[in-house]
């Protein structure tokens, strides 16, 4: 069998991803290979030694930080906003297959979060919670602002979710006798279901590593990367980096797991 013979062009764009990934991972592995130093090792290169001492104090009393508080209410903030932006962007899609009045209005208003300045939107929703008399925290004014940043991808990918749903499976259902909540139950959301695992994981993910729209509205307890921020200043030692490693180690199980479920699903609905 002949094989096509690679131009100079292919060598180029090869290059230039190989420099991508570079560019784009080569911050992250110094983060992981500086974890690992050895109880006196320090924050920059050469590495002193080499051991697992630095996670082992993560989980030990600090003199400065709070990572176990931190971390969890970032997971609880990121189960919150995954759990409403997979609800209303699953409703905003089928309200949406239909045209009404003011639908098109309703739909700018829906994403002009995404044009507006990040840290304008925290700073906006922690005045208006001062203003009315409450106290910004992170399980409410954070939780508003978090979800000025998810709804709106959540609800463009359900709409094009819809866009492409052919609406034969509906009818066939109904033409079968199915009532509309079982032709939702058993015809829509299964085949709908690993969009809305990757809402889902849009929502969480985008939740738990938002800084700028935690900036102003967290309250008084910081969320993990309001933490992690704040510990920069502080800690000179390696524990930061652990801290980093551990973190970015959690956030790709989440990504794995919500893959392993999208297969899961498809061979599941190949299988029927």
């Amino acid at each position: 069998m002949d094989h096509e013979k690679r131009t100079g062009g292919f060598y180029l764009l090869a290059a230039f991803f190989i420099l991508f990934v570079l560019f784009l991972y080569g911050p992250l592995s110094a983060v992981l290979i500086l974890s690992f130093q050895g109880p006196s090792g320090g924050l920059t290169f050469p590495l002193n030694g080499m051991s697992l001492h630095w996670f082992a104090n993560l989980f030990e009393q600090q003199a400065v930080g709070d990572f176990g508080g931190s971390f969890r209410r970032s997971f609880i903030l990121g189960l919150m906003v995954m759990s409403v932006t997979v609800f209303v962007s699953l409703l905003a899609g089928l309200a949406f297959r239909r045209r009404f009045f003011g639908s098109t209005a309703l739909f700018y208003v829906a994403v002009a979060s995404l044009v507006v300045p990040s840290i304008i939107i925290s700073l906006g929703i922690g005045v208006m919670f001062q203003q009315i008399g409450f106290r910004p925290s992170w399980y409410t004014s954070a939780f508003g602002a978090h979800l000025t940043w998810t709804l709106p991808f959540g609800v463009l990918i359900m709409f094009a979710v819809f866009n492409r749903f052919s609406p034969a499976y509906e009818e066939a259902a109904r033409d079968l006798g199915a009532a509309p909540w079982q032709t939702f139950r058993h015809v829509v959301l299964p085949m709908i279901a690993p969009s809305l695992i990757g809402v889902g994981l849009f929502g969480f993910t985008l939740s738990y590593d938002e800084f700028a729209r935690s900036l102003m509205t967290a309250g008084t307890y910081n969320t993990l990367p309001l933490e992690i921020y704040g510990m920069t200043t502080n800690v000179t030692t390696p524990v930061l980096y652990a801290l980093g490693t551990v973190t970015t180690v959690f956030s790709l199980l989440v990504i794995l797991a919500t893959l392993g479920g999208i297969v899961y699903l498809g061979r599941r609905r190949a299988r029927g």
